[in-house]
């Protein structure tokens, strides 16, 4: 620099616009061959085994996963309701009263939302851990995690949202419960499918030969769960699994001169009304034939009641589907997750009132459950009771004479 000082002015600036061509010139032979190397590079990538790794830090898995449950619960009800069967204000409504009442709370890493939305969208939709891990960039050991802090926040709730029975009024005028006053719903059992330890399958399988759980369901004329047990395995008779909810601590108890619907495969005894046998007694059996007797008309009114239990089964498997096929879960952990199902069953009927599901399950009997048959029911305490057989006799005579 000291030289270029003593130069002339004219000299110094013909000087410093060579030394800058040439830097540019170099830098330019510089950038092609960068672009020629990256591009010689890009060639050796297409091979399978020198494929290089996406950029997969902290930063970019979190704005994944927001992404992902940004598009699945604040955009639409519609996609929400396909993702979860919620819509969204009803999504942020249970992760309030989940996390307020139920004891829920979030984690170090996992928020309230996130864990509520992996529950629900593995119970919906039956999702494999696996899928889920892929959608919300998260490990195997944190989505089984969340899971079961919601089921147990869940299961904590089980008093609150089953619902009190009541019975039907004296007063009442619909067609399908004015013959059943007193009356406080309906009970029935349904199977469920497991997948049990080897030395535990023979307990597991039915009739039919399925590996299935036995449940208990009882419910009320609007649809709402009463008491759900679940855990018997399908070997189990409905008259046992029955016999051990009413001597259960907090079982099912039926009020002194109250009573239930139930089907054929339980005894008609103080608290639960039953059909006759030997007659049709199944809505898919009368089509277009009518009643000839007092036994007969009394069946059909009493499955059309009846058919409230069988509906809400059907309902609550349409709405989750971890409920129609079997799982991976223990059987321990499915009777859980039924019992589970009930209350957010109940929880939507509470808060959504009707919804879309409900709403276009058709109002008529499905195909009747395995354990809905005419088996003996001896060796169980529930025997027939000589006058409740008469108060059935005399409600079937009324029926019939003011039909």
């Amino acid at each position: 620099m000291s030289r270029l000082s003593t130069l002339n002015p004219t000299r110094r600036r013909q000087v410093l616009a060579a030394i800058s061509s040439f830097m540019n010139l170099i830098m330019i032979y510089v950038s092609l061959g960068m672009e020629l190397a990256g591009r010689l590079l890009a060639k050796r990538h297409l091979q399978p085994r020198l494929g290089r790794q996406p950029l997969d830090t902290y930063l970019v898995r979190h704005y994944d996963r927001q992404r992902h449950l940004r598009n699945t619960t604040k955009i639409s009800d519609t996609y929400t309701f396909d993702q979860i069967r919620m819509n969204r204000g009803l999504f942020r409504r249970f992760c309030e009263v989940f996390t307020v009442q139920g004891g829920l709370k979030k984690t170090r890493n996992v928020d309230i939302d996130e864990m509520v939305y992996t529950f629900l969208r593995t119970i919906s939709h039956n999702e494999k851990n696996r899928t889920l891990q892929v959608n919300l960039r998260r490990s195997g050991e944190t989505i089984s995690r969340s899971i079961h802090r919601v089921l147990k926040a869940v299961i904590r709730l089980n008093s609150q949202f089953m619902k009190k029975p009541v019975p039907i009024p004296t007063n009442e005028t619909s067609s399908r419960w004015k013959h059943f006053k007193r009356c406080l719903g309906a009970l029935d059992g349904t199977h469920i499918d497991v997948r049990p330890l080897t030395e535990d399958k023979p307990r597991y399988r039915d009739r039919k030969g399925h590996l299935t759980m036995n449940v208990l369901g009882v419910c009320t004329p609007n649809l709402e769960f009463v008491y759900c047990l679940a855990g018997w395995e399908s070997s189990a008779h409905d008259s046992r699994v029955l016999r051990d909810a009413l001597t259960r601590p907090n079982g099912l108890n039926v009020p002194q001169g109250n009573y239930y619907l139930c089907d054929a495969g339980y005894a008609n005894c103080p608290g639960f009304l039953s059909p006759y046998r030997g007659q049709r007694y199944h809505l898919k059996e009368w089509g277009t034939r009518q009643p000839e007797t007092a036994e007969e008309y009394y069946n059909m009114k009493h499955a059309a009641s009846r058919n409230v239990i069988e509906r809400i089964f059907g309902i609550l498997k349409m709405r989750f589907a971890i409920l129609r096929k079997a799982t991976w879960f223990t059987p321990k952990e499915v009777s859980r997750i039924v019992i589970a199902c009930c209350i957010i069953h109940n929880f939507i009927k509470k808060e959504y009132g009707v919804d879309e599901i409900e709403r276009t399950y058709p109002d008529t009997e499905p195909e009747q459950h395995p354990s809905a048959d005419l088996e003996s029911i001896e060796g169980t305490s529930m025997q027939p009771c000589a006058a409740w057989t008469q108060f059935r006799n005399d409600k079937a005579t009324f029926m019939w004479d003011n039909r």
